[in-house]
């Protein structure tokens, strides 16, 4: 039997949307993407009470983000803000963290990333704080590849500009890091792709973490990792969408 290697990219291709298929959700304004994506991430983890915030750039370089005072299971679409590229809040009654200076820093270092995404997240937040990177044991850990850099230069939140810019420096073209003894970062070009990341990161650790804890295992080799790590182009095909439907049947208002 030939052996399974995961989703090749002619597939990956074939199978990322496209015009003409079947709608898998209904049409959706871009601050109800931002709001479901937020929804999402807490299901898998990222979910340590009000801390964390995500940052999409518009096409115009206005970006949206998450209000500072909800945390990310009861905010709906009319509470996303919309800043502008010096972090200006534009039209609305919310505040945004005053953390928020990392994702500027990084929307203006990186032209593509246009998707940043920072918490404390459960299984990620272990590792970051042992200041250890998981090994990768299953098809599902690998979707993004191997290199997972570790930023280990803890100086406090990131309220203070010289750090985050330290912090954005350090990430350089990564598409995810550890922050030691504080959290998790991911990047991406779109939601679809950051999402991707975000789930795989949870996995990876919590999955490494479950393995340490029955004694151990034999972690895939890098090579076998970017066999299976190529579903990173569109991210998961259908996943996004799964995740949203499944968020939306949970609560419709998300998107009001």
């Amino acid at each position: 039997m030939k052996k399974f290697d995961g989703l090749n990219k002619a597939m990956v291709e074939h199978y990322a949307p496209q015009p003409g298929r079947r709608e898998l959700l209904p049409p959706l304004s871009e601050k109800a993407q931002v709001a479901l994506m937020c929804r999402m991430l807490f299901r898998e983890g990222w979910n340590e009470h009000i801390a964390g915030h995500i940052t999409c750039r518009l096409d115009n370089g206005n970006i949206l983000t998450n209000p500072w005072e909800l945390a990310w299971d009861e905010l709906t679409a009319s509470d996303i803000v919309t800043i502008d590229p010096n972090g200006k809040i534009l039209d609305s009654d919310w505040n945004v963290t005053p953390a928020i200076g990392l994702h500027l820093q990084l929307h203006e270092l990186r032209p593509d990333v246009h998707v940043v995404i920072h918490n404390h997240a459960h299984w990620s937040g272990i590792w970051a704080n042992m200041q250890r990177v998981p090994p990768v044991y299953d098809q599902t850990g690998a979707h993004c590849g191997v290199a997972l850099p570790l930023y280990n230069e803890y100086q406090g939140t990131f309220e203070d500009e010289a750090t985050s810019a330290s912090a954005a420096e350090a990430l350089g073209d990564a598409k995810w890091a550890l922050l030691a003894n504080h959290g998790s970062l991911v990047v991406g070009k779109d939601l679809r792709q950051a999402h991707l990341r975000a789930i795989t990161l949870e996995w990876r650790c919590k999955r490494a973490y479950e393995v340490e804890l029955a004694g151990g295992g034999v972690p895939l080799s890098d090579e076998e990792v970017e066999k299976v790590a190529i579903t990173d182009i569109h991210g998961f095909p259908f996943c996004w969408e799964a995740m949203a439907r499944r968020e939306l049947r949970t609560d419709p208002t998300i998107v009001e």
